[in-house]
């Protein structure tokens, strides 16, 4: 897991175009005014959950 965590943050130092539609899916709530805001990402959260579910069912069948 650590590998995976080391390989992923080397892609996004290097090639931060590959994750930029991540945090601006339909869905994500950005509310903004002049001194403050509040960004909550429903659907990039759900996206995250889904990948996580099915890395954890993957490495389960691996065992």
């Amino acid at each position: 897991m650590g590998g995976i965590l080391m390989i992923f943050g080397i892609l996004v130092s290097y090639a931060p175009g590959l994750i930029s539609w991540f945090g601006h899916l339909p869905g994500d709530i950005r509310l903004e005014d002049e001194n403050k805001g509040v960004y909550i990402p429903f659907t990039s959260m759900i996206v995250v959950s889904i990948l996580i579910s099915l890395a954890i069912h993957l490495f389960s069948y691996l065992k």
